[in-house]
């Protein structure tokens, strides 16, 4: 398998080598970043370019640090995590909650309360990406962005079978039938760093 289409994902796909409750995974804090300082800058760069000066941000599956440009002001960063010292380590966090979205993927925010949303090098770990997917949505200003940005390096054990079974160019068409079956439009995909790569989305306007 090279890329995903449109039909019905197997009955597998998301399905993960370790299986155990990811409470479990993530209960001690890991105060590393998950991509190199070429990839961190160049996602740092585009999240300037992308996300709305002065606007509520939304860093979902985020750690103890976010990756958003020192010198561009938001109103607020809200952070969502599973591990409460990292969340608690990051200063660009406003506001944090943690949440195993894999176990309930409703977001504790209102509809159309935030200007922009992100997820870093994360969605290999979704079990509900869709459903995820779709509460960002609904929880997203019409029309504004999500970037979601992956690399070639994950926790194996904790990434899902369709994501590993899936080259570079496969991961991103994955991410864009996530986000077009989650109603998102005017879907990019950008290759920012040696492979590393980032698609956005707009929120459809409801």
């Amino acid at each position: 398998m090279t890329t995903p289409d449109d039909a019905d994902f197997p009955p597998d796909a998301f399905e993960k080598w370790d299986a155990a409750d990811d409470s479990d995974f993530y209960v001690q804090p890991r105060f590393v970043t998950h991509i190199d300082d070429r990839a961190i800058a160049a996602l740092t760069s585009f999240y300037r370019e992308t996300l709305p000066t002065g606007g509520v941000v939304l860093d979902l599956m985020s750690s103890w640090v976010s990756h958003l440009p020192s010198d561009v002001s938001y109103a607020e960063v809200i952070g969502h995590g599973m591990n409460e010292a990292e969340l608690a380590a990051n200063p660009r966090l406003g506001r944090r909650f943690v949440l195993d979205l894999n176990r309930n993927p409703r977001l504790p925010l209102c509809d159309s309360s935030v200007d922009a949303a992100m997820i870093s090098v994360s969605i290999q770990y979704l079990q509900q990406p869709v459903a995820v997917l779709c509460e960002v949505a609904r929880i997203l200003k019409p029309c504004q962005p999500l970037v979601i940005s992956f690399s070639n390096r994950c926790f194996p054990t904790k990434a899902v079978a369709i994501w590993q079974a899936l080259d570079d160019s496969g991961h991103a068409h994955l991410v864009a039938l996530y986000l077009r079956r989650a109603g998102f439009a005017d879907i990019e995909t950008r290759t920012l760093c040696d492979g590393r790569a980032s698609v956005s989305g707009n929120s459809a306007t409801y």
